[in-house]
């Protein structure tokens, strides 16, 4: 089956037409890669590649988006999650409409998704992330100012505040101070909070098959920085707004977005892109 940096398919959850076409397209691309020359061949691949790791993940995951009332903004936006697997921002990737899919970037680590040919076609042509060199002394470009040039680009960004997979017992790690730094240059951007629900069980640390269980990718309300607001302050709310979504935190008084019903069935006004 498939692999180099993606997941395995075990056939389970999956129609037989549904492997089939998973099978075709990323064989295809597996086969031609190494043929791949130019930026123009390289667009070619990379579009029917998309589709097939959003059909696979959705199928393998089942997974389910659940929206706010408020809908998720229409323009760009920084969509921050809780993480706790690699395949996190596939997720979210996977559940957003076509139309802001289409604009939305994920901020990795250049470390993990250069070291191969392969896994660079995935990162920077697939999903076109904004990667990041994690060793301090390595760098030539500040990844703040990364992310901020991806903004003002018209894209929206995909980020793990807690810098790392929590391996932990605990449902958050203390946030870093990147979503802050950010926050305080581009104040006018919508900071979506998303908790992403039982991947981490689909595809447990050291496993390459995944466990077919049922998914959920929750957006909350955007929130923004304010004005005078203290590092400390915005980390804190931030996180408490990320944690509100968890169900294993929201309780009979705390409605959340997990539970409003026939509103789960899709984003409201800009945010259903098609």
């Amino acid at each position: 089956m498939i692999a180099k940096g993606l997941w395995i398919s075990s056939g389970e959850r999956l129609s037989a037409l549904e492997e089939r076409a998973y099978l075709f397209v990323m064989g295809a691309v597996q086969r031609n890669f190494d043929n791949v020359r130019g930026r123009a061949a390289t667009a070619w691949l990379a579009k029917p590649a998309a589709a097939a790791i959003v059909l696979f993940a959705r199928a393998i995951t089942a997974v389910r988006a659940i929206w706010p009332e408020s809908g998720v903004p229409a323009g760009r936006c920084i969509y921050f999650a809780n993480h706790s697997s690699h395949g996190d921002f596939i997720l979210i990737w996977a559940v957003l409409p076509p139309r802001l899919r289409r604009r939305t970037r994920p901020v990795a680590g250049a470390d993990y998704w250069l070291k191969s040919k392969l896994n660079s076609f995935i990162g920077r042509d697939v999903f076109n992330a904004v990667l990041i060199e994690r060793d301090r002394e390595a760098r030539t470009e500040d990844p703040i100012e990364q992310m901020a040039n991806a903004i003002d680009a018209g894209s929206s960004l995909i980020l793990f505040p807690e810098g790392t997979r929590n391996l932990t017992d605990v449902p958050l790690q203390p946030f870093k101070s990147g979503l802050f730094h950010l926050a305080k240059m581009r104040p006018d951007i919508d900071l979506v909070p998303v908790w992403i629900n039982n991947l981490n069980r689909v595809m447990p640390k050291g496993e390459f098959v995944p466990i077919p269980l049922i998914c959920t990718v929750t957006f909350g309300d955007a929130l923004r920085i304010g004005a005078d607001e203290e590092k400390a302050d915005f980390l804190a709310r931030a996180q408490s707004a990320l944690l509100a979504l968890s169900p294993n935190q929201a309780g009979p008084n705390q409605a959340g977005p997990n539970q409003a019903g026939p509103k789960q069935a899709g984003p409201k006004q800009g945010g259903n892109g098609e």
